[in-house]
């Protein structure tokens, strides 16, 4: 076992062992890989990032900068990727349907009625010059085809779903506080009956008190609405807290997918082992946190064989000489040459 046995092992389990249970039908979303051509060599974003969401809520996790982010609304669904970042293999699909390849107008049309967004930061979601109402208003009649009398009335009972009142409707977002404006940009990401919300680092910018409602907001309304939820984060308690699955990414890779609870009670990767034991034992006082000795590794300069093998503590002569693929441990995927058997030299797991 990665965490330690005995009752500060207990207290870290508890810390993050709770998960949603609902099970809602969801179209399935897989990802793609994709990278950036323009550098020499060019720089490979993601590599080898399967995803499907089929339950409530899916999540990433990992430290900032190993690639969480591929998958999220700059990077894959709505396909945002400016040049020269390009998808280099593999497909997107929604519900059967591969979306990476649509054209301009189509696409445009599947951003926000199918696949919602919230972004980490809600200053920058929110047009300044425009009344909360206006925006919640405009992004209804581009989505669904009803008139501006019925979309009014949408836009409110949104706000009041938020936790707003109907006064927000004539508001500004410089005259709301971080956290109201994120309740509108949830407002926003879901008033057109999304299948699927991409929510990236949604509670980052927000105090602790206030992550919480907005934890318990999403969850809560897109349970209401069998919508499913891919959320990016490095934060192991919120994924705890929100999803059925979470997937661990570590420079751009997948190392490690499975149910939450079996992730976060029984960590299989040396690097979730890590993420797990830096988590502070409530109630016991320690000198220091448990933390990764070394650093991330630049896109330009990703290790050969496992990635994390320069960072980890239990690294064999393999790790370094071929990329592990993916092994059944439990009900969870491991991406790590110590969870199965190696094959023969200058060869790698099938």
């Amino acid at each position: 076992p990665c965490l330690p046995q005995g009752p500060e092992g207990q207290q870290r389990r508890g810390r993050v062992a709770a998960c949603a249970r609902h099970q809602l039908r969801v179209p399935e979303l897989d990802a793609a890989n994709f990278g950036n051509p323009a550098h020499e060599p060019p720089q490979q974003v993601g590599a080898g990032v399967g995803l499907s969401v089929p339950a409530l809520v899916g999540g990433r996790v990992g430290q900032p900068k190993v690639g969480a982010q591929v998958d999220d609304a700059r990077g894959n669904p709505p396909k945002l990727v400016d040049p020269p970042g390009r998808i280099a293999g593999g497909a997107i699909r929604l519900a059967g349907r591969r979306i990476d390849d649509l054209p301009g107008e189509e696409l445009r049309r599947l951003r926000g009625r199918r696949i919602g967004a919230v972004f980490q930061d809600p200053s920058t979601s929110l047009n300044p010059l425009y009344s909360i109402g206006h925006q919640l208003t405009e992004t209804i009649l581009a989505h669904l085809d009803i008139d501006a009398a019925a979309a009014r009335e949408r836009t409110l009972e949104l706000l009041d779903e938020v936790g707003l009142p109907p006064a927000a409707e004539n508001g500004y977002p410089h005259q709301f506080s971080g956290g109201m404006r994120q309740r509108v940009v949830v407002a926003l990401a879901l008033c057109a009956g999304p299948d699927l919300v991409i929510a990236d680092e949604p509670t980052t910018a927000l105090d602790v008190s206030t992550q919480a409602q907005i934890i318990r907001l999403l969850k809560r309304l897109c349970a209401d609405r069998g919508a499913g939820v891919l959320l990016i984060t490095h934060d192991m308690g919120v994924i705890a807290e929100i999803a059925d699955r979470v997937a661990v990414m570590y420079a751009g890779r997948v190392v490690e997918i499975g149910p939450v609870r079996d992730v976060v009670r029984t960590p299989g990767h040396p690097y979730t082992c890590g993420l797990m034991a830096a988590i502070p034992a409530v109630g016991r006082d320690v000198d220091s946190l448990v933390q990764i000795e070394g650093s991330m590794p630049g896109l330009h300069e990703i290790p050969s064989g496992c990635a994390f093998h320069p960072r980890c503590p239990e690294a064999v002569e393999i790790c370094g000489r071929a990329p592990p693929s993916a092994t059944p441990v439990g009900a969870s995927r491991v991406a790590c040459w110590l969870r199965g058997e190696p094959p023969a030299r200058g060869q790698s797991r099938a």
